[in-house]
């Protein structure tokens, strides 16, 4: 058998490059088809889980009629999309049109293929990773798969003849784009740290320290970066019900937009498994249950992953109750302004350090330093994400109550604002009164009339 990454000490079976290509057909195909059944089964819960969780956190009581608790809402939703009549409008353009809920699923499911699951197990004498297959660069061709996906978007909202749909395609476009910038530039600086952009090679240099200690601010803006890649609230611009009607897919019913809403929930378990192998020690138990054997070996590994993941699925679903939606030149200004620059800036910190120490315990060394310079950056990050989202100071509530707060231009930076209760507005060419007028009171009272 191949020998493998260090951790001689807990025996763990880390597989590498040259473990994969030699399983037999059967066996690719059993695991092809376990990480399809996983993709498919963690919607169901998560949709389940997500009105639960909402109506929990909202002081309702979210769906409990469908099977015993509600747990068979999910199942119900999936047969209702299945009978509906699907309508297709006219003035589509009906090949797009159809092709693009396929384009938006397919790149979700392929993306899976290199996220490890495991080390090192035996499956009827057969020794195989827990792990589809692998690349030299597996990171970024999660990167690559996962932004064709927004042709799927984009062709859904150009296709169907409508403003609407085409608005929300438009803005997605711009969307992944802008975050998808910000969410390379953290992967550059694990690549840096762990030396191969492998999946199953970072999760192996994680063995010591998980890169969330060392690399804090890329993992902070690839959490604020995936929650813009997969459309969720706060960031569900290119949807945007209360302005865009439903986006891109207004004029899609029946399993398309079934389709279309599978593809959203396998974005997001694709973009917290990679969230899990870059920073969270991908399969790996977490402390203190890292210091047995068993817990990194055999088929244990799979659970502690599924857990990672279902923390972040978790604060998907927070995310979407607690928050409402960003404008959108505020959501593109994080983008440029704050998560872009930062994120390039400590990429050359990364490298700096990495460059610079060397010597007797230098892995300590460099851990300590990237981890100080982390919270640093990650304490940067925060201001300036607060001095971007922050609300202008209003004026003091000095006035006695009832009387009208002072004059304020609507249009200031550039966007009408409605006039709250008691204040009043100053309009930009305000009425000249008339001199003709012998009584003082005469304009003042033509005014109010």
């Amino acid at each position: 058998m191949t020998v493998h990454h260090p951790a001689e000490s807990l025996a763990i079976d880390y597989p590498t490059l040259g473990d994969f290509g030699h399983d037999p057909i059967w066996l690719i195909v059993v695991k092809a088809v376990a990480v399809f059944a996983f993709l498919v089964a963690n919607p169901l819960v998560a949709i389940l889980l997500e009105r639960k969780i909402m109506a929990r956190m909202q002081s309702r009581l979210g769906p409990n009629r469908v099977g015993p608790k509600g747990i068979l809402q999910s199942v119900a939703d999936g047969v209702k999309l299945a009978l509906k009549e699907g309508i297709i409008p006219s003035g589509v353009d009906k090949v797009i049109y159809l092709l693009a809920p396929i384009i938006a699923v397919v790149p979700a499911v392929m993306a899976f293929a290199v996220i490890p699951f495991g080390p090192m197990v035996s499956v009827f004498g057969h020794q195989t990773p827990l792990q589809l297959t692998d690349l030299p660069v597996g990171v970024l061709y999660v990167l690559a798969v996962t932004s064709v996906g927004v042709y799927g978007i984009v062709l859904a909202g150009w296709s169907s003849g409508s403003t609407y749909p085409l608005l929300g395609g438009l803005r997605s476009t711009a969307q992944v784009i802008s975050y998808e910038i910000a969410m390379g530039l953290t992967f550059a600086a694990v690549f840096l740290d762990a030396g191969t952009m492998s999946t199953s090679g970072i999760v192996a240099a994680q063995e010591h320290h998980w890169y969330i200690l060392l690399l804090l601010p890329s993992f902070v803006i690839y959490a604020i970066s995936m929650v813009g890649e997969t459309n969720r609230a706060p960031f569900d611009l290119p949807e945007a019900e209360g302005e865009l009607v439903g986006g891109f897919h207004t004029e899609y019913s029946s399993l398309k937009f079934a389709m279309f809403m599978l593809a959203e929930y396998i974005n997001m378990v694709t973009v917290s498994a990679l969230a899990t192998t870059l920073f969270l020690g991908g399969w790996q138990a977490p402390w203190p249950l890292s210091a047995f054997d068993w817990a990194n070996s055999g088929w244990w590994p799979i659970v502690w992953f599924t857990l990672k993941v279902w923390a972040f699925l978790f604060v998907f679903i927070w995310l979407r109750t607690s928050l409402p939606r960003l404008r959108y030149d505020q959501f593109m200004n994080l983008g440029w302004k704050v998560l872009i620059p930062i994120s390039l800036g400590w990429v050359m910190v990364v490298a700096i350090i990495r460059a610079s120490i060397g010597g007797d315990n230098a892995d300590l060394i460099r851990a300590l330093v990237s981890a100080g310079a982390g919270l640093v950056v990650t304490g940067l990050i925060a201001y300036a994400i607060w001095r971007l989202m922050r609300i202008p100071d209003l004026p003091d509530d000095t006035a006695e109550p009832g009387s009208p707060t002072p004059d304020r231009d609507p249009m200031a930076g550039g966007f009408p604002v409605p006039p709250m209760p008691g204040r009043l507005i100053r309009p930009e060419n305000p009425p000249v009164p008339s001199d003709t007028s012998e009584d003082p009171t005469a304009s003042r009272e033509t005014t109010d009339a």
